[in-house]
């Protein structure tokens, strides 16, 4: 063969004696992409979730259970890629966590799935890391790093023509050893956007090369439409840079303040309790997930091209490479400030016009259709005067799910609302060295405050309970519920998300290095209608209601002045209040000892409190004296939805608005959200006539109707 003359004196051989350069035989697989009831009893079980409500990979990995999967021929092997997962790496053999890189390690894991016998001889350049992720589980004989890797055969082959009859006897395996005959490549939402931008001539692409017009896009040239966006969290972001680049004038209006005077208030609230209604842990740009922990991680496809587009967005923006590569990605608050003012600045220089402290009072309709709004400056708190009224040809409404005078404000316009099932809960905090000890055992001491080998230790638990109930004037037979935890924060802190000073509610924050002493994360039950029923909250906002009585409940019961009422978790076991000192907290407002399994009906805390038995099962150590609970959490995600339609995304009950993101009911954290407000403003921008066609051809089909996520 042509490779001979390159051959060192020895040789390697294949196993099969009979192996031939001939590709005709192999094969290539067909991908698939991916408090008045009595409770009689209550079981526990492991989380099942059928249908629609199955995560993506669950789905994924269903079908490659079920379904007989045909083999088709692979021709030219060593022309194409391959992709190899589940690459497992023992610690001691990898650089760590904060390394993106091909390792001496990770050749070794490789090799053994090329049946390459000599790892040192393969080359490090033919092989890029997709995925890399870190498995702690019991179960596995040691903690290793999982990785997925791309292998590019031709440069493989020059590199190293010996391994030739080892990629010619390669067989694709699916979910571990996949054909590829082109290299996946992603672009930034920007770049996907520009280079698909004709010229006056249909039937030629800027770069000059030609298409059928029916199977792309096409921008038309026509009078610039305006359009609101309301909301500058990720969906109200994401929709106004693509309707910027695609031509529309934009005015991007946020009733919070910018990312510098935002921190600057709420260093107030923590320092001296002034908390401004309008700038806070809620509102302001970013929105909600800019003080939290910044996580990327998202049940709607994590490969998708959708998602690939927003996470090579942020990187585009500032944000670390590592978040295309981290099994968990993460951002931390102190980066993604910087990252927003990049945003903003890209949205600026497209001409979008920025107006924050600017609040969204009503809506000017007129004939069943949005032709305005009515705002006014958000520090006016009285609404003494100086409304605007701004006329626009759409408003895109992403106000997030804490901005309750909107929604009541739609249903002054008879706008269609229904109550969503939720989540409320307690967040539990840990010391974070209990939680490394209790995911790592003897590898705890690696983490070293988030700069060692390993990550910054977290978890993630789910339970499913059945509560079957005796008939009363309440609630009535069965009732399922999760209870899970949600929004862990390693290394993290509690933190104030209250928008009202006589309501309290907390959530969790961290820093990209999760670097504190404590961990945090919520212990939450779904609610649903006949919970809102059972306190007699009823209507499309019987949720917000809900939501409102256990956040005065906890103000209560914390005394005011934004302290957080707390409990030992054996204390809330016990429903008992034993003791008036309790363990340290990160919460910097001040914490109260308080009787937290008296705040929610007692289906609810008997959830809460068996889910933590189970909990403790699974993580041994969970149940511990220096473990706290803290009151309340309930905004887990909206507690409404704005119906509209799949398509247009527009509201089937009022011409040009748009109801977007998770404040509309649609997403479930950071990346759910920008992806939602992605499509939405490509489909705004075709109802405006500024793009035909269908971006489904470049990016895949929306997730519609995401419903309940939990991350």
């Amino acid at each position: 063969m042509a490779f001979s003359s390159k051959l060192m004196p020895f040789q390697l051989f294949s196993s099969n004696p009979n192996a031939s350069p001939n590709f005709s035989n192999t094969r290539r697989p067909t991908f698939y992409l991916p408090h008045t009831t009595t409770t009689t009893s209550l079981q526990i079980s492991c989380a099942k979730r059928t249908g629609k409500q199955r995560y993506p990979s669950e789905k994924k990995k269903l079908q490659r259970q079920t379904k007989t999967l045909t083999l088709t021929d692979v021709k030219n092997k060593e022309e194409g890629f391959w992709r190899i997962s589940k690459l497992r790496v023992p610690v001691d053999k990898d650089p760590g966590k904060d390394f993106l890189g091909v390792s001496d390690g990770l050749l070794e894991a490789i090799a053994k799935v090329l049946e390459f016998p000599v790892p040192s001889m393969l080359p490090h350049e033919p092989f890029s890391v997709v995925r890399k992720s870190f498995d702690a589980r019991k179960l596995l004989k040691e903690p290793t790093f999982v990785y997925t890797v791309d292998m590019d055969a031709k440069k493989l082959l020059n590199l190293e023509p010996r391994t030739w009859d080892f990629i010619s006897r390669l067989e694709p395996k699916i979910g571990l050893v996949e054909f590829m005959p082109q290299e996946e490549v992603s672009g930034d939402l920007i770049s996907i956007i520009r280079d698909r931008k004709w010229t006056h001539t249909d039937m030629e692409l800027r770069d000059g090369h030609n298409i059928h017009i029916e199977n792309s896009s096409k921008f038309l040239s026509s009078k610039s439409p305006k359009v609101a966006v309301v909301g500058s969290g990720p969906s109200g972001l994401f929709a106004s840079l693509v309707l910027g680049e695609l031509g529309a004038e934009v005015t991007l209006i946020e009733r919070g303040q910018a990312v510098e005077q935002r921190g600057r208030d709420i260093g107030a609230l923590i320092v001296r309790r002034i908390l401004q209604s309008e700038s806070n842990f809620c509102f302001g740009e970013g929105g909600a997930g800019t003080w939290s922990d910044g996580k990327l991680v998202t049940r709607i496809g994590r490969n998708s091209d959708s998602v690939q587009a927003v996470m090579r967005t942020l990187l585009h923006f500032g944000a670390p490479p590592n978040i295309l590569v981290d099994g968990k990605p993460h951002l931390g608050t102190d980066r993604l400030i910087p990252l927003l003012r990049n945003f903003r600045k890209h949205l600026q220089g497209l001409g979008v016009k920025i107006q924050f402290g600017t609040r969204l009072d009503d809506l000017l309709v007129e004939n069943r259709r949005v032709v305005g709004v009515k705002v006014s400056d958000a520090r006016d708190e009285l609404h003494s005067g100086g409304d605007q009224k701004l006329a626009f040809d759409a408003v895109v409404l992403a106000v997030g799910h804490s901005a309750r005078d909107a929604y009541q404000m739609l249903l002054e316009h008879n706008v269609s609302l229904v109550p969503k099932d939720f989540a409320v809960g307690l967040r539990i905090e840990h010391p974070q060295a209990l939680i490394n000890s209790i995911q790592y055992s003897a590898l705890a001491t690696e983490v070293r405050d988030g700069r060692g080998k390993v990550p910054v230790a977290d978890y993630k638990v789910v339970k499913y309970v059945n509560e079957e109930t005796v008939a009363s004037s309440t609630i009535s037979g069965e009732i399922s519920r999760s209870c899970y935890s949600f929004c862990m924060c390693p290394g993290g802190q509690v933190v104030l998300t209250s928008t009202n000073p006589s309501e309290l509610c907390i959530n969790g924050m961290s820093f990209s290095r999760r670097a504190s002493r404590w961990a945090n994360a919520a212990l939450v039950a779904t609610v649903s209608t006949k919970d809102f029923e059972a306190l007699q909250c009823h209507g499309p906002l019987a949720g917000v209601e809900f939501q409102r009585e256990f956040e005065r409940r906890a103000a209560t019961m914390g005394g005011g002045n934004f302290v957080v009422p707390v409990q030992t978790v054996n204390d809330f076991l016990e429903s008992r209040l034993s003791v008036t000192s309790v363990p340290s907290s990160s919460y910097r407002l001040g914490v109260k000892a308080a009787n937290l399994h008296e705040l929610f009906p007692v289906h609810i805390t008997q959830a809460i409190q068996n889910s933590i038995l189970m909990f403790d099962n699974e993580l041994p150590g969970f149940i511990s004296k220096d473990a706290l609970l803290h009151g309340v959490e309930t905004r887990t995600s909206s507690p409404v939805q704005i119906t509209r339609d799949s398509e247009t995304y527009e509201s089937t009950s009022l011409q040009g608005l748009y109801p977007i993101g998770e404040g509309a009911g649609y997403a479930g954290g950071i990346v759910s959200a920008a992806v939602d407000g992605l499509y939405a403003g490509f489909a705004v921008a075709k109802d405006l006539g500024l793009y035909e066609g269908g971006i489904e051809s470049v990016l895949g089909k929306a997730q519609k109707n995401t419903g309940f996520v939990k991350y």
